[in-house]
């Protein structure tokens, strides 16, 4: 007897993604050298402050029980302390706040926590794979909203046609963008914000990159915008801004009645993050506040090494913002898989290619800035001189 899964569990995930996979396995069992510029995890640790943190709290007995769902108040207070700390926003910590084992869990589910079967959401295209997963998830039916370079990878809100506008239940956008490294400016948002009112619509802002910007950047919030909680929420993580993506932990703020609603999910389906790991978010964020710990030096040093590299190698590419990631136009002839795939297996370095996150990132590869700069520019030589030899 052999099961198949679900209908619905047969369309989710990037059938790209695991062919990466196969095709870096392949490389390695050739003993090539990989430099894996792929998946989007940091290669650094945490501070020494977080680390004390999380080893001394995983010692106290106390940490050992079902913690709370929605998350310890304390680490929701930390989290309503720093986002008036770095953005000027006050949360209310008991309804404006959710603890989340990562912000990958809380997008997963907010569907399912504000949408019906047959419902409509507007979501990015390129866009982070689980932004398209989770409606499959819920049984949502999703809008793909085209971000093109000509637009600054911007959406065009007047676009959308006014019958999706009504019917769809939220329009989520990333800003620092991953896979786009794109940014948007007040403007952009008080236009979103000006449209959500006008169509009644929740705008679900995914903020994970706002502590990894460069050249004198610094991201918003989009709950900075006066009105913006009547109608957003706005995730956030401590994944990347603190090298913490093993421990899980992000959270959602924002419209009370959206928070509620997830946070009513959540209560049904887990018991919340372990109790070690919220005082190493409460560590990490106070850290923050106190001595303004950002990583953005490191990852503007690598961005300028990498970008610098290539371009003496002739592939020129518009220096990113902010994230961690490089969103690259490839040469003519070629199709994001097949320099993706011939990339790998004639330099040993892995990007990802751009049709992984729809449609819209056909023609462009990911590459993310996850080893030390000697690395990146190793990888970078050798591309060029993979490059110079198609010449």
């Amino acid at each position: 007897m052999t099961f198949t899964g679900s209908r619905r569990l047969q369309q989710l995930g990037s059938a790209i993604f695991s062919e990466v996979a196969e095709w870096k396995r392949e490389v390695m069992n050739q003993g090539v050298d990989v430099i894996d510029l792929g998946i989007g995890s940091p290669d650094l640790p945490p501070s020494s402050r977080i680390l004390a943190a999380i080893t001394e709290a995983v010692q106290n007995p106390a940490n050992y029980g079902y913690p709370t769902s929605e998350g310890s108040l304390a680490f929701r207070e930390a989290v309503a302390k720093w986002y008036q700390y770095r953005f000027g926003v006050e949360l209310n910590p008991e309804t404006e706040i959710l603890t989340l084992m990562g912000s990958q869990d809380g997008l997963a589910h907010l569907a399912l926590s504000l949408c019906d079967p047959g419902d409509v959401a507007i979501v990015p295209d390129p866009g982070y794979p689980i932004y398209s997963a989770s409606l499959v998830l819920a049984g949502v039916e999703p809008y793909l909203l085209p971000l093109r370079a000509e637009n600054q990878f911007l959406p065009r809100l007047q676009d959308i046609p006014d019958d999706v506008a009504a019917k769809a239940k939220f329009i989520l956008l990333n800003y620092p963008s991953n896979p786009l490294s794109a940014v948007a400016d007040r403007a952009f948002f008080e236009h979103l914000i000006a449209y959500a009112k006008k169509h009644e619509l929740l705008i679900v802002h995914d903020l994970a990159y706002s502590e990894m910007a460069f050249d004198g950047y610094k991201p918003m919030s989009i709950l900075e915008i006066e009105g913006a909680k009547e109608v957003a929420v706005e995730f956030h993580s401590l994944s990347k801004s603190f090298n913490m993506a093993g421990c899980r932990i992000a959270f959602l703020t924002g419209h009370a009645d959206a928070v509620k609603a997830l946070k009513t999910l959540k209560s049904n389906i887990d018991y919340g993050v372990f109790g070690a790991v919220q005082a190493a978010g409460i560590a990490a964020l106070e850290e923050d506040m106190e001595n303004d710990h950002s990583v953005s030096g490191i990852y503007e040093e690598r961005r300028n090494a990498f970008i610098s590299a290539l371009h003496e190698a002739g592939w020129v590419i518009t220096p990113p913002k902010a994230t961690m990631f490089i969103w690259a136009p490839i040469p003519a002839g070629w199709t994001s898989r097949q320099i993706s795939r011939e990339m790998l297996f004639q330099t040993g370095v892995v990007v990802i290619p751009g049709d992984a996150f729809g449609a819209e990132g056909e023609g462009f590869v990911r590459i993310a800035l996850v080893q030390e700069k000697a690395r990146l520019v190793e990888a970078a030589r050798r591309i060029g001189e993979w490059l110079h030899s198609l010449e």
